[in-house]
């Protein structure tokens, strides 16, 4: 096995390459801007530095989300595309549960990134490998008492600590811990999803409510 897993559904645009056995190579950069920009020469890169070609890759874990729409696409297309190319499997790890995978709790808390105006992408978790509610999206202050008492991790909640009872780390998904659960599932059965963004809300472009279309002659 030869696996190589990114996510771009949050500020971190971040691959790793795993051989079945361990982490062979990653790297990360925060951007929330240049995900278009930095994706490929991440995935160029761990592949140099593992001294390994895309040809030799088996399999894809692409996070897909919850995330904006921007960002999320750029790793999806990248997944597709490379999967087509290549006649490989891409699988869909949602990007909460990587994050949540990556803090090795052994107790309930919550993930949260942040999903701008002014609300949170969110899950609750029983440990680091089980969702018990979510994924969702609101505004930090309508879930604090839902989740009150439980420690939070991810950007999100670093972003409106006062709504949780405590935050950690990690703050962003990383693509190592991605890779792992994406194997892990893999070898035990577990569930994936399929390289599909999932989007919590609609797209902030709409087409105006006045719309006329163009007759032609």
């Amino acid at each position: 096995m030869l696996l190589l897993a990114f996510d771009t559904a949050t500020p971190a645009v971040t691959v790793a390459l795993h051989d079945g056995s361990r982490i062979v190579s990653g790297c990360t950069q925060i951007d929330a801007r240049r995900h278009g920009e930095l994706l490929a020469p991440g995935i160029v890169t761990v592949l140099a530095e593992a001294g390994r070609d895309r040809t030799e890759l088996t399999d894809i874990a692409v996070g897909v989300g919850p995330g904006p729409y921007t960002g999320l696409r750029v790793g999806l297309m990248t997944a597709r595309a490379l999967g087509d190319a290549l006649g490989i499997p891409v699988h869909g790890i949602c990007t909460l549960d990587a994050l949540a995978y990556a803090s090795g709790r052994s107790g309930p808390f919550v993930a949260a990134t942040d999903a701008r105006r002014k609300e949170v992408y969110w899950a609750r978790y029983a440990d680091a490998r089980t969702r018990t509610a979510g994924p969702g999206v609101d505004r930090a202050a309508d879930i604090a008492e839902s989740v009150a008492g439980l420690p939070a991790i991810g950007a999100g909640a670093a972003l409106y600590a006062d709504a949780f009872a405590e935050v950690a780390g990690p703050e962003h998904v990383d693509a190592a811990a991605l890779a792992d659960l994406a194997v892990e599932r893999l070898k035990d059965g577990g569930e994936l999803l399929p390289p599909e963004p999932l989007y919590l809300r609609r797209p902030d472009a709409k087409v105006p409510a006045n719309y006329k279309a163009v007759s032609q002659p």
